[in-house]
């Protein structure tokens, strides 16, 4: 089975078929994802929470990616590969690309993802046109932790969401194929998934998202906590395999996220 596209993931949007989306870190869970028929695998720099025990992804370095892309590449056959850009592996031009072409080139990434707004339309319109394909993030986007003062909702506020709005659109006309946005309210992540052409990915965003990415350790209730924005579908599961299966059903019916998972 071949693996999905960028172009595919762009005709999921088109035809309105929900793209289910998980973190992973390894071979082993990417067979699993795989097998359950997850559309997207995302090799997330939240491994600095959930494996390394750190309390933020600021200590994650790019041969961390590399090396958890590479097994996730190896153990995936269908899903699509998404790597994270680590906090200041992005900065610049020069560094954009360099660590970008190692995820692709060493890791076998299809895509990375780089958090923030304005300040990296540039980095990614470099990107796109050097043959890189980018998933842009916007709303909480946690390398920026200490700037925005904690986890929490980003977006309720008129300007910032106008300027969320304006970000997206900048995003995608400097070539990101993807968008994620993390805990934003319901309606403005409406507005933007209806405004703009690319795929919009939601994490705490509502069910209006073209798809949804969860934790991968929050989705199988192996977190201290889980989340507001997240589900336990181990809970009702008999298996990691079946709790997988069932989030990739729930996705793909619009039953989740619920509004007890979504944000006003």
């Amino acid at each position: 089975m071949k693996r999905l596209t960028s172009n595919q993931l762009q005709d999921f949007k088109v035809r309105g078929e929900k793209i289910a989306c998980v973190t992973c870190y390894d071979a082993s869970f990417a067979r699993v994802m795989d097998a359950a028929g997850m559309d997207v695998l995302l090799v997330g720099d939240s491994l600095g929470n959930v494996l390394h025990g750190a309390e933020t992804t600021l200590g994650v370095t790019i041969d961390d990616m590399v090396y958890h892309a590479r097994w996730v590449s190896r153990g995936s056959t269908r899903a699509h590969v998404m790597v994270d850009m680590p906090f200041l592996s992005y900065s610049s031009d020069a560094d954009a690309c360099r660590n970008a072409g190692r995820l692709l080139g060493e890791g076998g990434a299809q895509m990375v993802k780089i958090e923030g707004g304005g300040w990296v339309i540039d980095i990614v319109a470099g990107l796109t046109m050097r043959g890189v394909p980018v998933c842009a993030h916007l709303g909480l986007t946690p390398q920026f932790i200490h700037q925005i003062g904690g986890y929490r909702v980003q977006g309720r506020e008129p300007v910032v969401a106008e300027a969320m709005v304006n970000d997206a659109r900048a995003l995608a006309d400097a070539g990101a194929t993807m968008l994620v946005l993390e805990q934003v309210p319901s309606a403005l992540a409406k507005r933007i998934t209806d405004s703009i052409e690319i795929p919009v990915i939601g994490i705490g965003a509502g069910v209006d998202c073209d798809g949804q990415v969860l934790v991968m350790h929050d989705l199988i209730g192996a977190s201290d906590r889980v989340p507001k924005m997240a589900r336990d579908f181990l809970a009702d599961n008999s298996s990691i395999a079946a709790a997988v299966g069932a989030y990739v059903a729930a996705v793909k019916a619009g039953t989740f996220p619920g509004p007890e998972n979504s944000f006003d």
